[in-house]
């Protein structure tokens, strides 16, 4: 086995395994307070659930415990030009979440009263107020919940941006590199990447759906949900949204893009796995996404889909995230699990990035003891 790192004798500061959003912002913060980072992952920069998603940037679909991260978060979103590198589409819009039910609208009323008093900006509007924000509405809602602060990003240009900025801020990046376990030498640990092998003398484990059999390496064993969610987009129309559009019970979210795509999404889940990734489409579930979106915008009707596919989602057993260091392991750290990740992952990664390099987090981590059971 090779060893790789700045030279023979000299080992990284850090070893980010995983290039998703939260791996690759972490990196670029802690390169940025001075660390001799390397980022490993098994494909590409973003190549996987970051570069897969609907690329949402939302309170309304944000658990309320989590939304003064969302608005750091989003925060850094409509500011990435002047943090990362390339031509990433970012769009601030406001957001709408509907109810068609007298069920839903008591839906509504509850999540946007807990995600306000965190911190959101939302309030409940009528019909007429809903249709004057966004006047393709059904004339079926009955109430909605309002939000300036919402947008997307062109989640397939995302990976592109960090990795030029990784590059620009000297990250060593090893794409389709898959790491087969980790070692401890003394102070430093040992990444296993093939014939090769990587020394750092710390490790921040960034995996996503990856994370228990990553986390399994130090022998921990911490349960990870594995959600496959389906997405599709259209063909080019005329415009007809200026906002991002879900429902009450979280199954829809819709957003147009300059280029009169509509993407549509809503966790509505397809056939996968951490091992597999996104499998198979069930024709059922993107029929019901599809009507739901009619439903919601009849606009859509008759616009034709061009092509669907499955992004996977990590999910703990609490639904909250996994941030700080790994229970019994000097050195090592863990980020992922984040609902509604994309809106709040670059803030998640800056938060890990001042644990790591001594400073105070500006707001607290997610200590993953918590959730660490004994290994069946």
């Amino acid at each position: 086995m090779t060893a790789v790192g700045p030279s023979s004798r000299e080992a990284y500061d850090a070893a980010i395994v995983g290039a998703g959003v939260m791996g690759c912002a972490t990196a670029l913060h802690l390169a940025g307070g001075g660390m001799r980072c390397i980022l490993v992952d098994r494909g590409a920069v973003c190549g996987e659930a970051s570069g897969a998603n609907a690329g949402t940037l939302t309170m309304h679909m944000t658990r309320a415990a989590l939304i003064p991260y969302a608005l750091k978060g989003w925060e850094l979103w409509t500011t990435a030009a002047e943090w990362l590198d390339g031509d990433l589409v970012v769009q601030a819009t406001d957001g709408l979440s509907l109810a068609f039910t007298e069920a839903e609208a008591q839906m509504l009323r509850t999540r946007a009263e807990a995600r306000r008093d965190a911190g959101a900006p939302i309030q409940i509007v009528d019909p007429v107020r809903a249709r004057e924000i966004e006047p393709g509405l059904s004339e079926r809602v009955i109430l909605a919940a309002h939000c300036p602060v919402d947008g997307f990003v062109g989640a397939n240009l995302t990976g592109l941006a960090f990795r030029n900025a990784l590059v620009r801020d000297g990250v060593e990046i090893r794409q389709d590199s898959p790491v087969d376990g980790i070692d401890r030498d003394g102070a430093t640990f040992l990444l296993r990447s093939g014939d090769e092998e990587i020394r750092a003398r710390r490790v921040v484990l960034a995996g996503g759906v990856w994370l228990e059999a990553m986390l399994a390496w130090f022998g921990l064993h911490l349960p990870i949900k594995c959600l496959v969610n389906q997405l599709a987009i259209t063909e080019r129309m005329k415009p007809i949204l200026k906002t991002v559009v879900g429902v009450a019970s979280g199954l829809l979210s819709l957003k147009q893009f300059a280029n009169g795509t509509v993407l549509i999404g809503g966790g509505w889940q397809g056939i996968g796995d951490p091992e597999r990734g996104g499998a198979t489409i069930i024709p059922d579930n993107l029929i019901g996404n599809l009507r739901l979106a009619r439903y919601a915008i009849p606009s859509l009707s008759g616009a034709r889909v061009v092509r669907a596919w499955l992004g996977l989602e990590a999910e703990t057993a609490d639904a909250m995230p996994v941030i700080g260091p790994v229970p019994g392991v000097d050195d090592a750290f863990v980020i992922g699990s984040v609902h509604s990740g994309y809106t709040s992952g670059p803030f998640m990664g800056q938060l890990l990035a001042e644990l790591i390099l001594g400073k105070e987090p500006a707001l607290p981590l997610f200590d993953p003891s918590r959730l660490v059971v004994a290994k069946p």
